[in-house]
């Protein structure tokens, strides 16, 4: 009987610790894997695998970055109805000392990949050190917390083009930047709109008719970005402009008519119609980036 209650204790335990990680939150780095699309190097085994290694480092320091949050703000945790029980170490699933452990186990693996992709980590270390100053610091800061999230997005993608050692499109990389200007603006209406300021002590600066401002203004410049990113300089992906427009419009339907986007990944994840549209997405861009013979 003892036995049985260590071992679901150690159970409990170890996948208080794969949630500590947030492996959905994952799918942001499919942002790291954009250049490997835009460069026509989706072909390339080489390519392939120097964009996917940098997509898995990615992963390591983002699941190294909430673990350092959520420790910082355990005791806040414990006192919010949700969070409380929800997250592993408010919640008391996953102790102290198991995370930090963790931690440094991750924190290990991103020092030995400097002798493999140095340039690459270089590029990580740049989105570490921009998420302690947002954890300790910057999130505390209106609008300034909504543009520290966004630029872990542009560095997503220019790690994606490090990997490769091509130089990416000023478009693209403020198409990524709208974009992602956009999902923050909408987490923040939401956290406002479901939760009020308990969650977060910056929200007492903000009002949903604010963020729905700062959204509408990104939203608006990523779809003209991108369209005029595809104008200049890849023409063959005009197809994709609809899905593009289609997938801003589905996604804030699901915001204001079915109450999601207080996490862009749950959101995504949990509506079929994002995720076939991502999907048509992707496809449609191989279909027009596909390398021709002669």
């Amino acid at each position: 009987m003892h036995s049985t209650v260590k071992t679901r204790s150690a159970l409990a335990q170890m996948l208080g610790l794969i949630k500590l990680m947030r492996p959905k939150q994952w799918v942001k780095n499919g942002f790291v894997l954009a250049p490997l699309m835009f460069s026509e190097a989706f072909l390339d085994a080489r390519a392939i695998s120097h964009a996917l290694l940098a997509a898995l480092l990615f992963c390591v320091a983002a699941s190294a970055t909430y673990i350092v949050n959520d420790l910082h703000d355990i005791k806040q945790d414990r006192r919010h109805p949700k969070k409380s029980m929800t997250r592993p170490l408010a919640a008391g699933i996953v102790s102290e000392s198991a995370a930090l452990i963790l931690l440094m186990l991750f924190y290990a693996t991103l020092a030995w990949s400097w002798f493999v992709v140095p340039k690459v980590v270089i590029v990580i270390v740049a989105y570490l050190v921009l998420n302690l100053a947002y954890t300790f610091v910057l999130k505390h800061q209106p609008v300034v917390d909504i543009f520290t999230i966004a630029i872990g997005f542009v560095l997503r993608v220019y790690a994606g083009a490090v990997a490769l050692d091509i130089p990416v499109s000023s478009w693209m990389f403020i198409t990524t930047l709208c974009l992602a200007l956009y999902l923050a603006a909408v987490k923040r209406r939401q956290e406002l709109s479901q939760s009020g300021t308990e969650g977060r002590k910056v929200l007492e600066k903000y009002s949903v008719s604010l963020v729905d401002r700062y959204a509408e203004m990104s939203a608006t410049g990523a779809l003209l970005f991108y369209s005029m990113f595809v104008m200049s300089a890849k023409p063959e992906l005009v197809i994709t402009i609809p899905l593009v427009l289609f997938g801003l419009f589905r996604y804030w339907f699901v915001v204001e008519a079915l109450d999601g986007g207080e996490s862009p990944t749950d959101a995504l994840l949990a509506d079929w119609q994002l995720l076939l549209t991502v999907a048509l997405w992707v496809a449609a861009c191989g279909w027009a980036l596909w390398p021709t013979q002669g």
